[in-house]
């Protein structure tokens, strides 16, 4: 994948997820990361649509951290894409 096609935002998404997957010691950076990374750098656009949606942005938030805890933890390695997100 060729980071420098996309948005300068998707960019800041995409290397927040893997900060988050480094942060919770997952190797493999999967869909979860890659929203959580969006819902980081965006201020503006998800929280206009879950108010629309009168969807629980908190309660969303909440259960995406549970996810993000319920990935496999391995310690050291590289992290990588994983084939979910690429299909993504």
């Amino acid at each position: 994948m060729d980071l420098n096609k996309f948005t300068i935002k998707t960019q800041e998404a995409v290397q927040r997820a893997q900060q988050l997957a480094v942060e919770n010691e997952n190797q493999s950076i999967e869909c979860g990361h890659i929203l959580k990374g969006v819902l980081a750098v965006d201020e503006n656009v998800i929280p206009h649509l879950f108010q629309k949606l009168s969807a629980n942005l908190n309660g969303f938030s909440l259960a995406l951290d549970h996810l993000l805890k319920s990935y496999p933890v391995v310690s050291g390695g590289q992290q990588y894409l994983s084939d979910n997100v690429n299909k993504a």
